[in-house]
């Protein structure tokens, strides 16, 4: 409007001269101001100045909307290494314009120390500006005692084991810090077989004066080769809190070496089995309390070994004989683990046919291995108790006296069979039965009131079915009368969130003094205090509706201290000085005076 009248007045005035300098002055305010408000993509760190294995964090901030996929930060994998990435935008619309911030924050650890530059980093066709960095070289970290806070130490059972034997393979972590991010190293090696032994091992020892937790972690292993093997070293990688900052530290051990011994000349057996101890137990079950020949019998086998696995225990051959036939079923494999070993446990199970009369006995079972703590060969035998075997009954011929020439006796060897045909499925003489006994129904009569036992069966269901219908319909009624009568005691906010400042002087005095003591935990509360005085409980729910309300610098800062709060940032490193500037001129309507201008007021010959 003052502009307007001053335009009028040079129009009266008649002065054309004055009007198009005033125009052309405007028009280059404009473009000034446009300018000032370009897109831009701007790089910060949170320290110039960082220790080896120091975390330092990169924020990007873009004020356009158009990003793409985002920054990219391929240039960084150079002298960097890139540990996370955390994103917020935030849109913003005032008097027909909008405004949109975009922001990034990323977590580095310099690869190396010296001076290093962060380059330019593109965000869509922009890109910041470089920033150098400096990394100081700095000792290992050590306590008061002079002892490191991570240390990882490994030893094993046998340093010397044979071939195939079972080797305990024990990582030790001892911490005095808390880790985070943690990243531990598996064991691994081509020529050792490996697999986890027991779970995690927690205990507290105090070395020179440091308590440290000990977390034990043990491995089987299994060496496949004869001679010197080396295990290679157990590392951690984490995240620590220091004096100075988060800092990443890497500990190792101490790489092992076992000398594999190849299996002994003085072992004769048929398949090579190192153990502490093996043990074998049978036994052969019957399926009737009187067996004859052609019944089934079981034949049970139980082999266990301590100190390998179910898988190096040798197979079984099983032979048929003129006497009996065998039937083996695939053995079954199981393993019992402590902290002592493992115990490898194979069972197998063999059919048994008899196929003569009288006393049935079965193999011998022997296992030949080579016992590790007696350095020496070992065999672990069972033997299986004989049952008597009764002939297939033929009553005919015992009455008669008399065999016919062309029907094999029971002593005559019975025909081979294939594993194929079923071991319960000789051929038996058929017997008469000498005397037909009644036998008793096995289905229900009807009871002589004419009803059965399906009968009661269906009314008893119905009656089920009645009592469930009738208990759901009254829960879901008295479900209904509830939330009716509740739907009238909902509390407003002030009830449920009443204020605990007088006014709105009062809440922004404590929101300034917030922001001025980096009190970055009760910056929302004391923002939410103030709001809701200045506008309302009705436009104030969250802290996005004050963005919306204040000015684009405020909304900025808000957004900045969100992911200082929502990040992997200490809190303690936020600064709330900014905020409380940016707050005094939103509130005074006034730009806060610049240090620099408040010089010139003082001395303005500087």
């Amino acid at each position: 409007m003052v502009m307007k009248q001053y335009l009028l007045s040079l129009i009266s005035q008649n002065k054309p001269h004055r009007l198009f300098v005033s125009l052309m002055t405007t028009l280059l305010f404009i473009i000034v101001s446009s300018s000032l408000h370009a897109a831009s993509v701007t790089a910060s760190l949170n320290k110039n100045v960082a220790n080896e294995n120091e975390v330092v964090q990169l924020t990007l901030r873009a004020d356009f909307s158009d990003t793409g996929n985002g920054p990219d930060l391929t240039p960084l994998e150079r002298d960097f290494e890139i540990l996370g990435k955390s994103q917020n935008s935030q849109f913003s619309f005032n008097l027909g314009t909008s405004t949109a911030l975009n922001f990034w924050v990323i977590t580095l650890m310099p690869k190396s120390v010296g001076t290093v530059e962060i380059p330019p980093i593109k965000i869509g066709d922009l890109e910041s500006q470089p920033i150098r960095l400096t990394v100081k070289s700095s000792p290992q970290l050590l306590d008061g005692n002079g002892n490191p806070p991570v240390m990882i130490k490994t030893e094993v059972s046998e340093v010397e084991p044979y071939l195939q034997q079972e080797v305990i393979l024990s990582v030790k972590l001892y911490t005095s810090v808390a880790l985070q991010n943690a990243n531990r190293s598996v064991p691994s090696h081509p020529d050792l077989v490996l697999e986890r032994l027991i779970d995690d091992q927690v205990d507290y020892q105090t070395v020179n004066g440091t308590q440290y937790q000990v977390i034990t972690r043990e491995y089987l292993a299994f060496p496949q080769r004869s001679g010197q093997l080396t295990i290679p070293p157990q590392t951690i990688q984490a995240m620590i809190n220091t004096s100075t900052g988060r800092r990443m530290i890497k500990v190792q051990s101490e790489p092992l070496n076992l000398q594999v011994t190849p299996i002994p000349a003085s072992f004769t057996g048929d398949a090579w089995l190192p153990s502490k101890k093996v043990t074998v137990s049978t036994s052969l079950d019957k399926t009737n309390d009187a067996p004859r020949v052609g019944d089934t019998l079981i034949w049970t086998i139980d082999i266990k070994a301590e100190g390998a696995l179910p898988e190096q225990i040798p197979t079984l051959d099983f032979n048929s004989t003129r006497n009996y036939k065998l039937y083996p079923k695939p053995p079954q494999f199981s393993n019992q683990k402590n902290a002592a070993g493992v115990t490898g446990n194979q069972t197998i199970v063999v059919e048994v046919v008899p196929t003569e009369e009288g006393k049935l006995s079965l193999p011998d079972i022997n296992i030949t291995y080579w016992n590790t703590d007696e350095r020496a060969i070992s065999v672990a035998s069972a033997s299986t108790d004989t049952i008597d075997i009764a002939p297939l009954p033929n009553s005919s011929a015992q009455s008669d006296g008399a065999t016919t020439s062309n029907k094999p006796t029971i002593s005559d060897p019975l025909p081979a069979q294939s594993r194929s045909v079923a071991p319960i499925s000789l051929a038996k003489k058929a017997v008469e039965p000498t005397k037909t006994e009644p036998q008793p129904d096995l289905l229900p009569t009807p009871s002589s009131e004419g009803k059965s036992l399906r009968d009661y069966l269906i009314s008893g269901l119905l009656i089920l079915t009645v009592l469930l219908l009738g208990a759901w319909l009254f829960i879901w009624l008295k479900r209904k009368k509830q939330d009716v009568n509740t739907d009238h005691d909902v509390p407003t906010l002030q009830e449920f969130a009443p204020l605990s400042t007088v006014n709105e002087e009062s809440a922004y005095k404590a929101l300034i003094a917030c922001c001025q003591q980096d009190n970055l935990q009760s910056l929302r509360p004391s923002l939410l205090e103030w709001a809701r005085h200045r506008w309302g409980d009705d436009e104030i729910r969250s802290v996005d509706d004050i963005k919306r309300l204040t000015s684009v610098q405020v909304t900025q800062l808000l957004m900045e201290a969100e992911i200082m709060l929502y990040s992997n940032n200490p809190a303690h490193e936020w600064q709330g000085e900014p905020l409380a500037d940016a707050l005094e001129e939103f509130t005074s309507g006034q730009e806060k005076p610049s240090k620099a201008s408040q010089l010139k007021t003082l001395y303005p010959n500087f």
